[in-house]
């Protein structure tokens, strides 16, 4: 009876972790995704190169790349190899690669 409930709390306690994880993930809403669009056309950056980093969801962007705020979301953009990346300039993690 032991050996049940230590098993069933492990995977009660693993996918609570899954699922804590999830919610991190950040979702940009249809109105604010319009509004980012917009603004890169208009205000369009030269490209950089970042070496070793994989523009991946999640992927975190180091301190030498210049991140640029885009005015009416919580939001900040960058180009890197000629496609637009969306930011959360608190984690410099990509949350958004807009091709």
């Amino acid at each position: 009876m032991k050996m049940r409930l230590s098993t069933a709390a492990a995977g009660f306690l693993l996918l609570a972790g899954i699922g804590a994880a999830a919610a991190q993930d950040v979702v940009i809403e249809p109105e604010q995704e319009t509004v980012i669009r917009e603004y890169v056309k208009k205000q369009p950056l030269a490209s950089v190169k970042v070496p070793g980093i994989e523009l991946n969801i999640g992927s975190t962007l180091p301190e030498t790349v210049e991140l640029h705020e885009v005015p009416d979301t919580k939001y900040s953009y960058v180009m890197v190899d000629n496609r637009t990346v969306v930011v959360d300039p608190g984690t410099r993690k990509i949350i958004k690669v807009i091709e």
